[in-house]
């Protein structure tokens, strides 16, 4: 019980609290640079290897709102065909892809991907729902902060 505790105060101590003015408004958020396993990492790894598949049900019950992102990754496979979709998420597989940064929002939270060792970055949104972090697909005001914060992240305003 003494190692789950120095764990989790670790895990804490990386989460550095901070805040920055965007577009006027003052936005108060978390910083972890290279997130540790469990929390949204551990769905969103869940996420690609179900997507790397192109198992687009389970994916989708990772969801906030199952319904829309079941259709959403069904009119993207179709679109792309069903090889180029699985190649696209294979990414967040590759061994030279790795979060970098989980920021986050009270509840809401997003992974920053660097992909396949490249200067992309990417991002994936996440709610913490109970125990368990599922992809946030409903839009609100938190998720509309956190993508300024990512833009801000790219533009390397955010720092490490």
């Amino acid at each position: 019980m003494t190692f789950l505790l120095l764990c989790a105060l670790v895990g804490a101590a990386h989460a550095q609290e901070r805040s920055i003015e965007l577009e006027g408004e003052t936005l108060a958020y978390t910083l972890r640079a290279d997130p540790a396993d469990g929390g949204a990492l551990a769905t969103a790894r869940e996420l690609a290897r179900d997507l790397s598949a192109g198992d687009i049900e389970a994916a989708a019950r990772l969801s906030n709102a199952p319904k829309r992102r079941y259709e959403v990754l069904r009119e993207y496979r179709d679109w792309v065909g069903a090889e180029e979709f699985k190649r696209v998420y294979r990414q967040y597989f590759s061994p030279r892809s790795r979060a970098v940064a989980e920021i986050g929002i009270e509840r809401h939270h997003l992974l920053v991907w660097r992909l396949d060792g490249s200067d992309r970055l990417a991002g994936q949104f996440y709610v913490e729902i109970g125990n368990r972090y599922l992809l946030d697909d409903v839009p609100g005001i938190e998720r509309g902060q956190l993508r300024r914060l990512l833009e801000a992240y790219r533009a390397g305003k955010l720092g490490d």
